[in-house]
């Protein structure tokens, strides 16, 4: 081609408004023709993850979720067969017994989801909870704890494959059931991590949720990173171990109350198996010192003792001790068994929630604890161990858990959420657990003094 045609050619294509250039594309904005919202760093696998945007500790972030009237009765006629009672029907749980329900986890269904006003398509979406959720159904709540799971439906739409929500595959959100104050989720995990013991990290979420009628400000959600997807390698640098999420009190080995939640085809529970096996040995009573030595090649009693110091001291009555669920383990490079902490919105106070009265924290001494608690049983009747938590329950009580850290804490969280809770938007019923605004905002001195009491109590403890 002469030059008088490629100047011509590159004249006419000028005229049209095509460029002879290259494009240049940005790799963190490639639009899909699925969701024009789609970024490698915000919904691709490729993306990490990104604490200081899904879980940020300064802001409140907006959830919202849509699905139509058709979706909703799906949610109902899966609920209704699986709870064995239609939404807002009352009464008291199957079995007669608090939180009783279904061991079934409710039905995923595709639901747009939209974050701070960029939208996930088709994420899996389920209700998810025992207590919480039975509770909430019963009465007709619409604030119901949920799961949501950016990519469950990736068979049905291959748009999605390996979808993230900035580097997360699933998220929890709890909606404060039982808390009045709706910041426990979140403070007691901030304890735990910075007393030392790895935990979830949570922020606050205001969620709005379409049933199918119109959207619906369903409150503050705090949102809580899972286990088995994020935490064990963003806190333990690894996640290769077996990650369990127990129902158990270790009197015996069960694997039907063992669920892995992860290298689910390796059959291969002798980890958990030994653990139990050392802990019941007879060895206890007739060799302490080759007990805690066979014990300590199976489970991390170091960090547990420290956690049981963090557990004790705050009141988290329901987990190990009062019920047997509300635990992970993961067991580490060196083969050892760590416990991992979950579930907090019942924790800094001293009785079960949802006017069940019911008093079933583990006391700092623990000398109400019967055998059908090996774990906490046995370390009350060993020295080493007993000492050891003592010293725990001290450090914490002099080095973090103190009067003015803890109000401060409480304080910063109880204003982050106050203007959407009782301000510029209001939670209330049938879309909030609050009976009254007036309940969010005597929460916070309830529970500082709930604080002030626990300083006081670990003080006399240790002396």
């Amino acid at each position: 081609m002469n030059q008088t045609r490629l100047l011509a050619l590159a004249a006419t294509l000028l005229w049209l408004g095509i460029s002879c250039q290259p494009k240049i594309v940005d790799p963190d904005k490639v639009a899909t023709n699925a969701n024009p919202d789609w970024t490698t760093a915000s919904h691709s696998k490729e993306g990490v993850p990104d604490y200081s945007v899904v879980f940020p500790q300064d802001k409140v972030n907006t959830l919202e979720i849509t699905m139509t009237a058709a979706e909703w009765k799906l949610v109902l006629a899966d609920m209704t067969t699986k709870f064995g009672g239609s939404f807002g029907a009352g009464g008291a749980a199957p079995g007669g017994g608090p939180g009783a329900f279904s061991t079934a986890e409710p039905n995923y269904i595709a639901l747009p989801v939209k974050v701070n006003g960029k939208t996930w398509k088709n994420v899996g979406f389920r209700l998810k909870g025992n207590s919480s959720l039975s509770s909430s159904w019963r009465a007709g709540i619409y604030k119901l704890p949920f799961r949501l799971n950016f990519d469950e439906f990736e068979d049905t739409y291959p748009e999605i494959k390996d979808q993230r929500f900035y580097g997360f595959q699933e998220v929890s959100m709890s909606p404060g059931f039982g808390d009045p104050s709706l910041i426990r989720e979140k403070v007691a995990a901030d304890i735990f991590r910075q007393a030392g013991v790895p935990a979830a990290q949570t922020a606050f979420y205001k969620v709005y949720i379409d049933f199918g009628a119109g959207r619906q400000y369903c409150g503050v959600y705090t949102m809580v990173e899972v286990i088995d997807d994020t935490m064990i390698e963003n806190q333990y640098a690894d996640k290769k171990g077996n990650i369990y999420k127990p129902e158990s009190n270790f009197l015996t080995f069960n694997q039907a109350q063992f669920e892995k939640k992860n290298n689910k085809t390796e059959a291969d529970y002798s980890d958990v198996r030994a653990f139990i096996t050392a802990l019941n040995s007879i060895d206890r009573t007739l060799n302490r010192a080759i007990w805690r030595t066979n014990l300590e090649k199976t489970f991390n009693m170091d960090h547990y003792l420290k956690f049981l110091a963090v557990n004790n001291t705050i009141v988290n009555w329901d987990t190990y001790g009062a019920i047997a669920h509300n635990y992970y383990f993961y067991t580490a490079p060196d083969n050892r068994i760590m416990w991992v902490p979950w579930d907090h919105n019942e924790a800094l106070k001293n009785t079960a929630g949802a006017g069940t009265g019911v008093a079933r924290s583990v006391s700092l001494p623990m000398t109400e604890v019967a055998a059908n608690w090996p774990l906490l049983k046995f370390v009350t009747e060993d020295p080493v161990y007993y000492a050891k938590y003592k010293q725990n329950v001290k450090t914490f009580a002099e080095t973090v858990f103190t009067t003015a850290s803890m109000n401060a804490l409480a304080e910063r969280n109880h204003a982050l959420i106050a203007p959407f809770v009782t301000g510029s938007e209001i939670e209330q019923k049938p879309y909030s657990h609050l009976t009254s605004t007036a309940a969010f905002t005597s929460a916070l001195p309830a529970l500082k003094t709930h604080i002030s009491s626990r300083v006081q109590a670990a003080t006399d403890f240790v002396k």
